[in-house]
């Protein structure tokens, strides 16, 4: 047997053994390779303010809106009652004013009706004395009364003609006093104005008190991180604690582009995890990001394009309060959640 022959026997047997290693592999579920994370949550300081207390240390449980820093609170407490003293200051103010108003008011309207009264009087007695000027002056002429007579009466006319113009400017003098109810009323405006002014910014100082008392989210967290201790300045955006939901975890996983396909969001999932080995908890896929993340970064050839994946997140639905965030672990995808795909 020459050389040749042995050669084409030998690439036979590797083929043929080949072939009954593909028939025979491991046709277990496809699943790819990812992480336990949480999404964690950084609690900040809204104001300047030195801190009294930071009560949970890192790994704390922390209950909902639980108290997680207290920041010395002296400057806007002072700020507060400066503020509320300007209050009661315009609601004493405003009092005085409609007290005032109301008394003016009274005091004006009957002024006027006696100021009409005296000048209705007053026109009276000036007719009553045109009217006896023009009898005495005829009478005068006929000889039956003397001259003297018609000069008294011509003085009492004048007389009574004169308190006519000195009651219509005492009239007029009360009327034009309604000017000052106007003034006043103005004034009581401004008061009320300014009242609804002050009352804003203290509902804002007391709006940035509460920002004092730094609280955890409406849900319980754990603590994961410490930035800020007892003594220290906080300012605004500064980080206090970070804070993780125990029930918010899930596996990021990375999948490449030919198979993205069949991970679709809602699509049933097991994953077990290297920390836990044999023991799996079910999942479901929640997100695929819209665009994939290119490996590497300039796609020249095919090979290259099919080296591109999709980031996706797989919720846990089962005993997420024991999975430990940055374990790494393995996502199999299920056929309806009943078998592999």
């Amino acid at each position: 047997m020459n050389r040749r022959a042995v050669l084409a026997i030998v690439a036979l047997v590797l083929a043929a053994g080949g072939a009954v290693w593909f028939a025979r592999r491991p046709r277990g579920p496809a699943y790819y390779t990812g992480f336990v994370e949480g999404e964690e949550r950084v609690l900040r300081s809204e104001v300047t303010g030195r801190v009294l207390e930071v009560p949970y240390a890192e790994g704390a449980a922390v209950p909902a809106d639980g108290i997680v820093a207290r920041l010395d609170e002296q400057d806007i407490q002072a700020r507060l009652a400066s503020k509320q003293h300007e209050l009661d200051v315009l609601d004493a103010d405003i009092r005085t004013q409609e007290e005032r108003i109301t008394l003016v008011q009274t005091t004006w309207q009957r002024d006027v009706s006696a100021r009409r009264a005296e000048l209705d009087q007053a026109d009276a007695g000036s007719r009553l004395a045109e009217r006896t000027y023009a009898r005495e002056a005829a009478l005068v002429r006929t000889g039956i009364s003397p001259a003297q007579t018609l000069d008294d009466r011509r003085a009492a006319r004048d007389q009574a003609r004169s308190g006519v113009e000195r009651a219509r400017e005492m009239l007029a003098r009360s009327e034009a006093e309604q000017r000052t109810i106007t003034l006043a009323q103005q004034e009581l405006a401004s008061l009320h104005a300014k009242r609804e002014l002050t009352t804003a910014q203290l509902g804002e100082l007391r709006v940035t008190e509460t920002k004092y008392t730094i609280r955890a989210p409406a849900t319980p967290t754990v603590v994961q991180t410490q930035f800020i201790w007892p003594g220290e300045l906080a300012q605004p955006g500064a980080a206090i604690v970070s804070v993780l939901d125990p029930t918010d975890k899930y596996v990021q996983v990375y999948v490449p582009v030919p198979e993205v396909g069949s991970f679709h969001v809602g699509r049933r999932v097991e994953i077990e995890l290297d920390s836990r080995p044999g023991q799996r908890v079910p999942g479901e896929v929640e997100f695929v990001a819209d665009k994939a993340t290119f490996t590497p970064e300039k796609i020249e050839t095919r090979s290259d394009r099919l080296g591109q994946v999709y980031r996706a997140k797989v919720r846990v639905l089962r005993d997420v309060e024991r999975l430990q965030p940055g374990t790494e672990g393995n996502v199999y995808l299920l056929r309806d959640g009943t078998g592999p795909p």
